[in-house]
């Protein structure tokens, strides 16, 4: 009596998982085939090795606004951001002793003319009187040389007057070249020293400056290209040549410049990602169309052996060309790539 049901369940239970197979064979995708044109088998190329090396925004000099004197800023002219013009007066630097210094030099030069114009008045009453036979020669020499001595005494007294003034004036900061400021963080009232810097100002044109190991020395060369994240310049070219390389080693790095079209001139100091080229190895680079990308994944289009395409995912990074990437993994020598799909 219970064999019946037994074998009635397994029956229908054998029945479910063949209608269930014919589902899953109903839904299998059917087979691609790769268009004959276009298709593209890969090759190994070779690439410059390219090493990221930590880069800067800045200008080709720094400027520092110094003070001459010492004193109290009174007036502080400009600020960070300001473009300034060569022999502009970025601050003023006061002194009272210095004016002080200058109104007792203008004594002295008083006390001098004076003296000196006595003298004179001696001179013609002894030379009238030399002449008439009354002094001696010896008498008129004297006189003489009291006057020229006191003419000098006016003439030096008279140049103390004019340092001391010239040293008053030299309490204005003058601008020692065209620029931008990139500080001026000394306010009114601070005390400062001669030779003091009051302001930075940039000088010369916009460059990317990179620094290298020495031991890779090698690779910097006068005119060399070296690549940029072009997102890190604004938009500015992906690429730069290779304009200066300093000749002092510190702290064992070498010191390039690169300039390139476009540099922004606003973010001094701004970090940059370069890279340089080390040396070459063998790369494979495919065109940017082989590529398409879903959720966040490249995937190629590979041909099989019986025509049929199939999608691979794979791992890809920009290339020195930008309508080109470089595949890292996923791809072999030899495989066979047909278009992929535009870009989602």
């Amino acid at each position: 009596m219970t064999a019946k049901p037994i074998l009635i369940g397994a029956l229908g239970l054998a029945t479910l998982l063949s209608a269930c197979g014919e589902e899953k064979a109903a839904q299998k995708p059917a087979t691609v085939m790769a268009p004959s044109a276009d298709r593209l088998t890969v090759r190994a190329l070779v690439v410059d090795d390219l090493k990221p090396v930590p880069a800067s925004l800045t200008t080709r000099d720094m400027a520092d606004a110094r003070a001459r004197i010492g004193g109290t800023v009174s007036q502080l002219l400009v600020k960070e951001g300001d473009t300034v013009r060569q022999g502009q007066t970025i601050a003023v630097i006061r002194d009272e002793r210095i004016g002080l210094q200058t109104l007792a030099y203008d004594a002295q030069v008083a006390a001098a003319a004076a003296q000196a114009a006595q003298a004179q008045a001696d001179l013609a009453r002894t030379q009238d009187l030399y002449d008439h036979g009354v002094y001696a020669k010896a008498r008129l020499d004297q006189v003489q040389a009291a006057a020229k001595a006191a003419n000098a005494g006016l003439a030096a007294a008279r140049a103390q007057a004019r340092a001391s003034a010239e040293l008053g004036r030299q309490g204005a900061v003058l601008a020692p070249t065209a620029g931008r400021v990139l500080t001026a963080d000394v306010p009114p009232g601070s005390v400062v020293m001669p030779g003091q810097s009051l302001a930075t100002i940039t000088a010369g044109p916009p460059v990317v400056r990179i620094t290298v190991p020495e031991g890779e020395s090698a690779a910097l060369k006068l005119g060399a290209s070296v690549r940029f994240a072009a997102e890190d310049l604004g938009g500015a070219a992906a690429t730069g040549q290779i304009t200066q390389i300093y000749p002092a080693v510190t702290g064992g790095q070498i010191i390039a410049d690169v300039t390139a079209a476009g540099l922004p001139q606003a973010l001094v100091g701004r970090k940059v990602r370069a890279f340089v080229a080390v040396g070459q190895r063998q790369a494979l680079v495919i065109p940017r169309r082989y590529i398409t990308a879903r959720f966040g994944v490249d995937y190629v289009r590979l041909v099989g052996k019986d025509g049929a395409a199939v999608d691979s995912p794979v791992q890809t990074t920009p290339a020195a060309d930008p309508a080109a990437v470089e595949v890292l993994s996923g791809l072999r020598l030899g495989d066979v790539l047909t278009p992929a799909e535009p870009r989602r």
